[in-house]
């Protein structure tokens, strides 16, 4: 660990030195990669690649890779024999089936070192106490990741996982912790719970949230952050990370998107012919994680569409930040000529105040345009009209609105058998 340790003010650095960091790191991860994983050494061979003369510059002539490549060739990206893996998790595939990631225990101490300088810039320290509301059991990466990272500053770690509301409020009380992770919305319901039975919130003061967003493109906070910061009376970050990067981009306690750690990371963001797009321009997030063993990859293709701030914070840090993420690209629709993301949808829902939840489902229409269709449940009277306006207004199109019962709706979106509530179903006809 003590190469990463040598780089942990990076962040802070001028461009013509963090490119001279980057690039000596990048070229010993391409070198590694030859070496090591038989993926690589065969895709380097065949389209010429030499990883000694690769730099931030020509990195975008190297083959992307993306999910499909890992489900395909899945064991020849292991670059270490059986006795280094130190431990192995599952990754949602392209085909429903999970992908296996491995990590070595060099990628366990990166993992840890990554989410301590993440956590660290939101303002966490050794005095805090930290609820994990996300599970470290079933070859999940997201609690072991918080967990590492939190023990690493020293802070006290409360490992309640998925839990029920009431486990949660009771360990609120018991133990108040000064920081909790989890997801927004459930974090949302959770304090929501926590209120309704006059359970003292006053401990908690950082929210650090995973796995949706909490700004719009244009950086403006959703209903979601709004509501979560004042139910908790807390401040709340937004993390982004990923079971095959590794990395994670955090926001810092100035919450303008999330830093990058130049030394674990180069990250790119390509438009749909796979060119880097400008500073600014939203497109798919790409990932080349530096220093990995156990699986290393060059060019990783999340599938997130976000865009890169490139301008200096105001916490000093100078390197990019990733802004929220906006969608999946698989999960682009065209509505009408028009480009619509759910999460735009989901956005949009969670700033009418009747609807108690929701899902949307996208059907195939014709050659030029899907058809969308929100299925809704209210906590009070709201008229189909007004929906539909509401969603016209902020997306540019009107998708078909329905009415269902909560029990109907919940028992779509929170399947047992799932981590996370699902909102999105896809009956779009493969082509």
């Amino acid at each position: 660990m003590k190469s990463f340790e040598h780089y942990q003010k990076s962040s802070f650095l001028e461009l013509s030195a963090r490119q001279k960091i980057q690039t000596q790191l990048l070229r010993q991860h391409m070198t590694y990669c030859n070496k090591s994983s038989p993926f690589y050494r065969q895709l380097f061979k065949k389209h010429g690649v030499v990883p000694e003369s690769v730099n931030l510059d020509n990195l975008q002539d190297v083959p992307f890779t993306d999910k499909h490549c890992l489900e395909r060739s899945n064991k020849s990206f292991i670059a270490v024999s059986q006795e280094s893996v130190a431990d192995i998790v599952l990754s949602s595939g392209t085909t429903g089936a999970p992908t296996k990631i491995v990590y070595s225990q060099g990628d366990l101490e990166r993992l840890a070192y990554n989410e301590r300088q993440s956590l660290a810039s939101c303002g966490l320290n050794a005095h805090d106490r930290v609820l994990l509301t996300c599970t470290i059991d079933r070859c999940f990466i997201a609690g072991l990741a918080y967990y590492s990272g939190a023990r690493a500053l020293g802070a006290a770690c409360i490992r309640n996982g998925l839990n029920s509301l009431e486990s949660h409020a009771g360990i609120i009380k018991l133990m108040n912790p000064t920081v909790i992770v989890g997801v927004p919305s459930f974090l949302r319901k959770l304090g929501n719970f926590v209120s309704h039975q006059k359970i003292s919130v006053a401990s908690v003061k950082k929210l650090v949230c995973i796995g949706e967003p909490l700004r719009n493109i244009d950086m403006q906070k959703l209903t979601l952050l709004e509501d979560i910061e004042k139910i908790w009376k807390a401040k709340a970050y937004s993390t982004y990370s990923s079971s095959e990067i590794v990395t994670t981009f955090c926001e810092c306690e100035r919450q303008n998107g999330g830093h990058l750690h130049p030394e674990l990371a180069v990250a790119e963001i390509v438009d749909e012919r796979g060119r880097r797009a400008s500073a600014g321009a939203a497109g798919e997030l790409v990932v080349t994680p530096l220093g990995i063993e156990g699986m290393p990859l060059v060019r990783f293709r999340t599938g997130d569409i976000s865009f890169m701030i490139d301008e200096p914070c105001a916490c000093g840090r100078k390197s990019p930040r990733l802004g929220p993420i906006l969608g999946r690209k698989k999960q682009m629709l065209k509505i009408k000529g028009t480009t619509v993301y759910p999460l735009a949808v989901f956005s949009a829902l969670d700033n009418i105040s009747e609807i108690s939840d929701y899902f949307i489902t996208v059907f195939s229409q014709d050659a030029l345009s899907d058809r969308l269709t929100v299925t809704v449940s209210l906590r009070y009277s709201c008229s189909v009209r007004r929906i539909s306006e509401v969603l016209a207004a902020s997306l540019r199109v009107a998708p078909e609105v329905v009415i269902a019962s909560e029990e109907e709706v919940r028992r779509v979106v929170y399947n047992p058998s799932l981590r996370k509530p699902v909102r999105f179903f896809d009956r779009r006809k493969k082509v």
